[in-house]
């Protein structure tokens, strides 16, 4: 037993280590027939991810690693280009730092949203949701890399907003494309609040408070299209999602099919037709890593396990 308990003890110390070490890893996949350029920010504290923005071309996905505790947000960015003074921007969403790369800028408005808080190893619940509180420029689903089916009391469900609101904005709240597009055509749609700047839409003065806020016709028209997506700052009842056990990380999807989505509704009852009804997922690279890594800490944990325990 003289040489097996150093090897018990650093098998046990490995585990703990792989088990606090190991990243989550968003997988961000854009099913859209465009080029989309997601951009993340990380929340005041928390480390900075992998990268902050990129050109994701029509079918292509990225793994983004982030720390097990993380919290911040994704968004896709379109019709972005580099002018003749090397200045990058886009056209929706643009985060304003001149580059690809948001370096710890966010998203202006409209923009659709998926807002992430993890606890990574912590035993606590991971909190996810995708927001049009911003407004709308570009359908998106957000779903945990579940090892498992989904448990039976709802959590580790699939979220988002799989419907082009774009195509049914009402006229008062549509961002135009820029020439030489089509006068009608729409890029974006803006939430109330940014399209009044009126205290009822935003939420804020004498309706800063749950009681006080109610939802406004304009909420309504986001939450009959995308019925799982936040519509205004306090819908958190039908919008805010857990997950005790995501495997790692979640799918991040532009322009998603709506089978994954099965809180959501259907969007075709809302005259709003799916981004793309065929999608599904296949996973990746970055994903299948994240698996054999969760595998390797497995099978350190079962071998710890059935010698015995007291030796860590």
């Amino acid at each position: 037993m003289g040489g097996l308990v150093p090897l018990l003890s650093l098998l046990c110390c490995l585990t703990f280590l792989l088990q606090e070490a190991a990243p989550a890893t968003f997988t961000i996949t854009n099913s859209c027939d465009y080029t989309v350029w997601p951009g993340i920010l990380s929340n005041a504290g928390a480390p900075p991810p992998s990268t902050t923005g990129f050109a994701l071309p029509p079918g292509q996905s990225l793994a983004v690693t982030v720390a097990s505790v993380w919290s911040g947000r994704i968004w896709g960015r379109t019709l972005c280009s580099t002018d003749s003074s090397g200045t990058f921007s886009c056209a929706t969403a643009d985060c304003g730092s001149g580059a690809a790369e948001c370096s710890g800028r966010g998203a202006a408005p409209p923009a659709t949203l998926a807002e992430f808080t993890l606890a990574g190893g912590t035993g606590g619940d991971d909190f996810y949701d995708v927001s049009l509180v911003d407004g709308f420029n570009v359908p998106m689903l957000v779903a945990p890399h579940a090892p498992a089916p989904a448990p039976a009391n709802g959590s580790c469900q699939a979220t988002g907003c799989p419907a082009d609101v774009n195509r049914a904005c009402p006229a008062e709240l549509r961002v135009a494309a820029p020439p030489p597009a089509a006068a009608a055509a729409a890029v974006a749609c803006r939430s109330a609040c940014e399209a009044f700047a009126e205290a009822e839409y935003c939420c804020s003065g004498a309706y800063g408070s749950p009681a006080a806020c109610a939802p406004t016709p304009y909420s309504r028209f986001f939450k009959a299209a995308c019925p799982a997506a936040y519509s205004y700052a306090y819908d958190d009842a039908t919008s805010t999602f857990t997950c005790a056990a995501a495997g790692g990380g979640y799918d991040v999807v532009f322009c998603p099919g709506t089978s994954r989505l099965k809180s959501g509704g259907n969007p075709e009852a809302a005259g709003l037709p799916p981004s793309n009804p065929t999608m599904e997922f296949s996973g990746d690279a970055g994903s299948s890593l994240v698996t054999s890594r969760n595998t390797v800490v497995a099978l350190l944990m079962a071998i710890v396990s059935l010698t015995s325990m007291r030796w860590c």
